[in-house]
């Protein structure tokens, strides 16, 4: 699929979330400076268990049969390769920080997987491609990252088909207050001491400010109706510690299910 110019005259929508953001090329300069500890850490610090949130993810595009999908903010593209186990025709992957983008060819040309899977340097607020042009979207704890959230997801349903499905992994807040209380000492302390002395302090210091200020749960399901999706289902996982959301781009439903 090669990427064509992203012509909308989509209305732009009001801004709810009132979190602080950064800019592109401070995004990109982060992550770019931790590319090489990246997936060592991100394993590291969850024990493993991210392995099984985008596995949760990718499984709710299982009864949907997507022929293509777009991965965007794909990092060092893990949830890309766990969603070809859907076969599908296509995946594309985007992100803004090229470090991060050449670790996820290497993995895919690793897997034998690059006939499937590609990577494209790309913003999720400007998609260069033409409205309806995949089947999925999918974004794994990067959303927190954009620079405008309402516009990053307006372009994702954009570039979705009538029909398609959106899946939305994302860190978030657990509601249990001893849960949120070991968590937010975990995050705001051992986060960037252990991250620290393997890879950039600031970057694992910058990390649990955006969980602590991302507009999450109901009110997040608020924000993705709003950038066009309906049928929103919120899954908290490991006890709230991530979330995932899915939605549609068609229908006229808008129930919100917990589990």
């Amino acid at each position: 699929m090669q990427p064509q110019a992203a012509v909308s005259n989509r209305k732009k929508i009001p801004a709810i979330s009132d979190r602080r953001t950064y800019s592109r090329e401070y995004v990109r300069s982060l992550f770019d400076g931790i590319a090489h500890r990246y997936d060592f850490l991100n394993h590291l610090l969850s024990s493993g268990i991210d392995v099984i949130w985008r596995r949760k993810a990718v499984s709710l595009l299982q009864d949907h049969y997507p022929r293509t999908i777009l991965d965007v903010a794909t990092g060092t593209g893990d949830l890309a390769i766990e969603a070809s186990r859907l076969r599908p025709e296509q995946i594309v992957g985007v992100d803004i920080a090229p470090a991060m983008l050449d670790l996820a060819k290497r993995k895919v040309k690793k897997r034998a997987l690059a006939g499937m899977i590609t990577f494209i340097d790309a913003q999720a607020e400007h998609l260069p491609f033409s409205a309806g042009s995949f089947d999925a979207v999918t974004v794994a704890f990067g959303v927190r990252n954009f620079s405008n959230l309402e516009q990053g997801l307006e372009e994702m349903v954009r570039v979705l088909r009538p029909g398609g499905v959106m899946v939305v992994l994302e860190f978030s807040k657990p509601r249990s207050r001893l849960i949120g209380t070991l968590y937010g000492l975990y995050s705001e302390r051992v986060l960037p001491l252990v991250g620290g002395s393997f890879s950039n302090k600031a970057a694992y210091e910058y990390l649990p400010n955006t969980i602590q200020e991302f507009p999450g749960g109901e009110r997040f399901g608020t924000i993705l109706e709003r950038a066009g999706l309906h049928q929103i289902r919120i899954v908290p996982l490991t006890f709230g510690i991530v979330t995932v959301y899915y939605g549609t781009k068609s229908g006229t439903n808008k129930n919100r299910t917990r589990y």
